[in-house]
């Protein structure tokens, strides 16, 4: 089968490079006609991700951010959670994800959109995001501290919303931490326990603590949890066969959202890239 041929019975594609190359091969796809789930960040900036936002509704084609936490079976059930009202008002998000991201050229150098907040730190601001619907923070206020290359090596921020709700959302490149998250409201809260962005488990106020057992293969991986990308393979595909452009899990309007508070943390931190 010749290349052209094969290229004809692609639907999808996944795109899994480093992440200043995501803008350009996002939209060589969609311009194709093709369906594309894009590792998270979809852009380096918020241009760039309204630039291949724009293009995949002009094009009509599927496009999907790859935060596959939202594709977890514990995020189903954690949604489910804050549906029923268990925990009250909610009033509060904590999370921390710190490891070791220095090491790595791909995660500490400038020039190949290297930093804790595209890395990590879109896992801290989606599970905000998810709580409080996707809604946009009154005030973002953020502090942290650049490595020698000028890309932050850890953050801290505080998003303000409306009506006594906030969140703290913590990165750190050089140190592991917690890896935790909790979600506080008025009659209780639900913990997220360490990989909070994968998890395996939840702990709830109705149902106490729930244990989700991740498919069985006989493959390695190079990540924790890894096996479990499958499930927003799995999201992809049903959309796909449901004729839908977008996915309900990770909307393309959050997904700007959450391009807008990761800008706004980086810049208080003092972080430029070159598409800035």
């Amino acid at each position: 089968m010749s290349f052209k041929l094969f290229y004809n019975f692609i639907q999808a594609i996944y795109i899994g490079t480093i992440n200043p190359t995501h803008n350009g091969l996002t939209k060589a796809a969609l311009t194709k006609g093709k369906a594309v789930l894009c590792e998270k960040p979809l852009g380096m900036n918020v241009k760039e991700v309204k630039e291949v936002i724009e293009l995949a509704k002009e094009k009509k084609v599927f496009l999907m951010e790859g935060i596959w936490s939202r594709c977890f079976p514990a995020y189903k059930s954690l949604r489910e959670e804050l549906a029923s009202g268990s925990l009250g008002e909610v009033l509060h998000v904590n999370a921390v994800f710190g490891t070791l991201l220095d090491v790595k050229e791909r995660t500490s150098k400038k020039e190949m959109g290297g930093g804790t907040i595209l890395d990590i730190g879109v896992y801290n601001v989606q599970l905000a995001s998810l709580v409080f619907g996707g809604e946009r923070p009154l005030k973002v206020l953020a502090g942290g501290h650049l490595n020698k290359d000028g890309v932050e090596e850890s953050s801290s921020a505080s998003l303000v919303y409306g009506n006594g709700r906030s969140a703290t959302l913590v990165t750190h490149g050089r140190a592991r931490m917690s890896n935790e998250a909790y979600i506080v409201g008025t009659k209780g809260s639900i913990k997220v326990p360490m990989r909070f962005w994968c998890p395996t488990e939840l702990e709830t106020v109705s149902k106490g603590k729930l244990t989700f057992e991740l498919p069985k293969t006989e493959r390695s991986f190079n990540y924790a949890n890894s096996v479990g990308l499958l499930y927003e393979g799995d999201e992809v595909r049903k959309c796909l066969k449901e004729g839908l452009t977008e996915s309900p899990l990770m909307p393309l309007d959050e997904t700007v959202v959450i391009a807008e508070i990761m800008e706004d943390i980086r810049k208080q931190v003092g972080v430029v890239y070159p598409q800035d």
